[in-house]
């Protein structure tokens, strides 16, 4: 049997060096993942798997094996904490004498099921999620990822129609003139009336938490926490009595970009299965070109970098 060159188990011949990470990006996997009602679902995945060169001699990686190791665990079971470091030990028991650390980022939408504010419609929204595992010298950490979409009302802006409106009032109701109910109540039913609205824009709040240490991925319960925080989620089925329930929360709950993300640190921080937090609420402005960020951190082992991805820590 003719045996098959293996350039890459050959010594480096080139330049030697060490290498921090070397491995695949954005592989195209199917995952299984609980979503909010415990039922595990398949997804369509973006996976990237590392492992790092601690042999300056050696002249790659073997990519392969880390692929196998992939398609032979994701689809076969659940995402959990315990599956992740299973996962990445065999990567490095898979590359013995080459490397010593390993890491993996699984990227995908879940999909959960979100009742309307009033009416009995419901409909699917879909968050995006990014897990990273990481195990360096006997050490496991697992890093996790969100997006909620929310809707914000400007409370200035909020502030600014009310005067307008008040001032139209004072021109059509001068003081001194006998006030009609009826009247009132049409004119406050009439585009006469509300001549002036508060800027409101779709806002994202992207949030990473890394995990302590005994707890299973809590993604829905994290997304539940967030959007409770905030209060106006965006919506799926809307008939005219939710789109009438969703102005009432945007007029009940008006926040700046600096309002959310403290909301979500109030609700997040002292959640004992998050060891360290970062917080990032954008909105989206529709009154500027440009967006208003709001950044807070936990900071239990210093933080995160303000505006790292996730995927560039080490």
């Amino acid at each position: 049997m003719n045996c098959l060159p293996d350039i890459g188990s050959a010594p480096q011949s080139g330049v030697a060096g060490a290498l921090d990470w070397v491995g695949m990006e954005n592989i195209a996997l199917p995952v299984r993942m609980a979503g909010g009602d415990g039922a595990v679902m398949q997804l369509a995945a973006r996976v990237s798997a590392f492992v790092n060169l601690s042999d300056p001699t050696a002249r790659g990686i073997h990519m392969s094996r880390l692929y196998l190791l992939l398609d032979r665990t994701l689809a076969a079971e659940p995402l959990t904490p315990a599956a992740l470091r299973r996962l990445l030990h065999e990567f490095l028991e898979s590359h013995a004498g080459l490397s010593d650390r390993a890491m993996l980022r699984v990227a995908f939408d879940l999909l959960l099921r979100r009742p309307a504010l009033v009416s009995a419609n419901s409909g699917w929204k879909a968050y995006p999620v990014e897990i990273v595992a990481t195990l360096a010298q006997g050490h496991f950490a697992v890093d996790l990822q969100v997006d909620v979409p929310y809707s914000s009302t400007c409370p200035a802006s909020a502030a600014l129609a009310r005067h307008a409106i008040a001032q139209r009032f004072a021109e059509d109701f001068p003081r001194g003139k006998a006030l009609d109910h009826a009247a009132v109540e049409h004119w406050l039913d009439s585009a006469q009336g509300i001549c002036a609205t508060p800027h409101s824009q779709r806002s994202t709040a992207r949030v990473r938490a890394s995990l302590a240490a005994g707890f299973d991925l809590p993604v829905a319960e994290l997304i539940d926490a967030i959007e409770h925080a905030l209060a106006t989620p965006v919506q799926t089925a809307v008939k005219r009595e939710d789109e009438q329930a969703f102005a009432r929360l945007n007029g009940e709950n008006p926040m700046f970009c600096e309002d959310a993300a403290r909301r979500i640190h109030a609700a997040l921080h002292a959640d004992a299965r998050v060891a360290d937090l970062h917080i990032r609420a954008t909105h989206h402005e529709s009154l500027h070109a440009h967006d208003a960020v709001a950044v807070a951190t936990k900071g239990v082992a210093g933080g995160f970098a303000p505006l790292a991805p996730i995927s560039a820590r080490r």
